[in-house]
């Protein structure tokens, strides 16, 4: 399996790291994307993907830590993608709930980012929370204008909106979140997405699935979401996640 959405970077893991990691074979687990979130996230990202055969990166700056983002940013997120593991743009997107960046901002790094993402051949791994329109449309814009796949990550958007998504050639990724009792909207959208435009994550270590929810997420619980999924679409797992991984491979462009 794979584990498309993770961030084994963060202090969560600063004590095991290492052992999480060479646990991850005997786990079911054949290798994971480790998503960015800002640009320390990025470099220590992009070590890991070089230290480690089973981890690629992605680089990119979330809309929490919009603020942050300088000319001097980007030409560095350029530099760190010329690395052969750094896979895709990422995370970035609109997160109107918290709004840790200004919302104007938060838009102009979006577009700034789908441009870079164009420019490096790359495709882009959206988050978008409380942004639902806004995150569409300035994806539609771009996708008007340039060469790349999303996949938005976490999906918790309507079945509207992901026909819409779909529309685009864009992907769609569920991880823990599906699995917890008030997710209603999740499980439908795990039901009927394609499966061609499914890929499976956990997000760790945020967004632990029942049973158990409440400690640090690990990657070897996407076997979890992948069991749950199946369940829900009433088909094996192993015929899930054969089709989910070939959707992570193709999304990222790794052989």
């Amino acid at each position: 399996m794979i584990d498309s959405h993770a961030h084994l970077d963060d202090e969560a893991f600063d004590d095991d790291r290492d052992q999480v990691i060479n646990a991850l074979y005997e786990n079911g687990i054949d290798f994971i994307v480790n998503i960015a979130c800002d640009l320390k996230s990025s470099k220590t990202s992009q070590e890991l993907a070089k230290t480690y055969e089973n981890i690629y990166a992605t680089v990119g700056v979330h809309p929490h830590d919009a603020i942050t983002y300088t000319d001097e940013v980007e030409e560095t997120l350029k530099i760190l993608a010329q690395e052969k593991k750094v896979v895709a743009v990422g995370e970035i997107g609109l997160d109107y709930y918290y709004d840790n960046s200004p919302r104007h901002i938060q838009k102009d790094v979006f577009k700034r980012q789908l441009k870079l993402a164009n420019e490096l051949r790359k495709n882009v791994v959206v988050h978008s929370r409380d942004a639902s329109q806004d995150t569409f449309d300035i994806l539609k814009e771009a996708h008007d204008k340039y060469e790349f796949k999303a996949v938005i990550h976490c999906y918790s958007q309507s079945l509207e909106m992901l026909k819409e998504y779909l529309r685009l050639g864009d992907y769609i990724s569920l991880g823990g979140a599906v699995t917890f009792k008030n997710s209603k909207i999740r499980k439908e959208v795990a039901k009927i997405v394609p499966l061609d435009r499914l890929l499976l994550e956990t997000d760790c270590p945020y967004m632990t699935p029942v049973p158990y929810r409440g400690k640090r997420n690990e990657p070897k619980y996407v076997n979890i979401v992948a069991e749950y999924i199946a369940d829900l679409r009433g088909i094996s797992k192993s015929d899930l996640v054969k089709v989910t991984d070939e959707n992570t491979k193709r999304f990222y462009n790794i052989c």
